[in-house]
């Protein structure tokens, strides 16, 4: 029987299992996962935060996250000022990035969502608006959604992956993860 474990990955932590290449020791999956054998299906950013999911399982690793089986991944983002409903027709048809036109994905306008305090937090500006935004992708270029909201004129101020598939966030505190029989 395979391994799937649902990680909520916290800000600031390499989505990898060591860090040897660097003189400071940084956080790594290694701090919160103890599990002997399984790899991060995907990658997520160090600057952002939420679901990572780990298997031991080579064939599922795949399939999670080799973009030719578009397994759609949802995140939660907060950007800088107030999509329009052009910004949010744009990303939901698909923007030019520099490695070119990405898949069409579903966007939409979203209340703050009730999530853990981010440390550090994001920063405030009195003068500048910011929104929540629900960008679901079905491929997973290189920093796609920050450069995807930056492309439509709102850059991203917190990124939090929330669902991978069928598998999701809910109640997963950070740091903390759950093994799921599959």
């Amino acid at each position: 029987m395979s391994r799937l474990i649902l990680l909520n990955k916290p800000y600031d932590v390499l989505p990898q299992f060591t860090d040897l290449k660097s003189p400071t020791p940084r956080p790594t999956l290694s701090d919160f996962v103890k599990v002997p054998g399984v790899y991060p299906a995907g990658r997520l950013d160090r600057d952002s935060e939420g679901l990572v999911l780990l298997t031991d399982d080579g064939r599922l690793q795949a399939r999670i996250s080799n973009p030719r089986f578009k397994v759609a991944k949802t995140y939660l983002v907060q950007v800088e000022g107030e999509p329009d409903d052009a910004a949010l027709e744009a990303l939901c048809k698909g923007v030019t990035l520099n490695d070119g036109p990405t898949l069409p994905a579903q966007a939409r306008r979203i209340d703050s969502p009730e999530l853990w305090p981010r440390n550090p937090p994001v920063r405030f500006r009195k003068t500048v608006a910011d929104c929540w935004i629900e960008l679901t992708l079905r491929e997973g270029r290189n920093r796609q959604v920050r450069r995807m909201t930056a492309a439509v004129g709102h850059p991203t101020l917190r990124l939090v992956r929330w669902r991978i598939g069928e598998w999701s966030l809910d109640g997963i505190a950070p740091g903390e993860w759950r093994e799921l029989a599959v």
